[in-house]
């Protein structure tokens, strides 16, 4: 950092983990046809950060989360009957089953902490982050990731090296499509979903 106080400045570096509840809704897309559903995952996850200490009210930190983390506690199953369009009088149905799943990794969150005096804080921040899709589409639509951005505030208390936080992330809406091709026909497929976490994280700082 450019700037510096003869008082204050200083170096952490610590290690969290996080009780994190993870909320996701959306819908697809497929042709004209449009499937509503959510997911939701609780989960620990660690993270290890460094700070940048300005003044005895202000630090600035970078958090990263070297694992990743299910969206979703098991992956989801649709199954489909779609009748084939074939120009005759004779039709056939088709069941298909659809399964998918996502992951977020690569997740770093640049943050700065604003005392508030007696040990307490507020925390705001931008958060970087990889979603990974893992489906099992009999419709054989991929969507493979996307990178998406966030923001999170939240509340906690300091005493000695121990933090205890509360904190609360809204990512960016996340929009995915997909083309695939059958019988000479191109279906576009979308995804559009938005996704929510609620953390409650205990940090030990050194």
């Amino acid at each position: 950092f450019a700037f510096s106080s003869a008082s204050y400045a200083e170096i952490k570096y610590g290690v969290s983990g996080a009780l994190t509840f993870i909320d996701a809704t959306g819908s697809e897309t497929e042709g004209g046809e449009k499937n509503n559903g959510d997911a939701d995952n609780i989960v620990v996850i660690p993270s290890v950060f460094a700070e940048y200490v300005y003044s005895d009210t202000i630090s600035i930190g970078l958090d990263y989360i070297p694992l990743k983390a299910d969206v979703s506690d098991k992956a989801k199953k649709r199954s489909d009957t779609e009748k084939s369009v074939t120009g005759t009088a004779t039709t056939t149905s088709t069941s298909r089953t659809q399964s998918a799943q996502a992951e977020l990794e690569n997740h770093i969150t640049l943050y700065a902490n604003y005392y508030l005096g007696n040990g307490g804080y507020v925390k705001g921040g931008v958060v970087h982050v990889t979603l990974d899709t893992d489906e099992s589409l009999d419709t054989g639509a991929k969507y493979g990731s996307t990178d998406i951005m966030g923001l999170v505030v939240g509340f906690g208390v300091e005493s000695g090296n121990w933090r205890t936080e509360v904190a609360y992330t809204d990512y960016e809406d996340i929009s995915l499509s997909s083309s695939v091709a059958r019988a000479g026909v191109t279906t576009n497929n979308k995804i559009d979903a938005n996704l929510d976490t609620l953390a409650l994280r205990v940090s030990y700082a050194f």
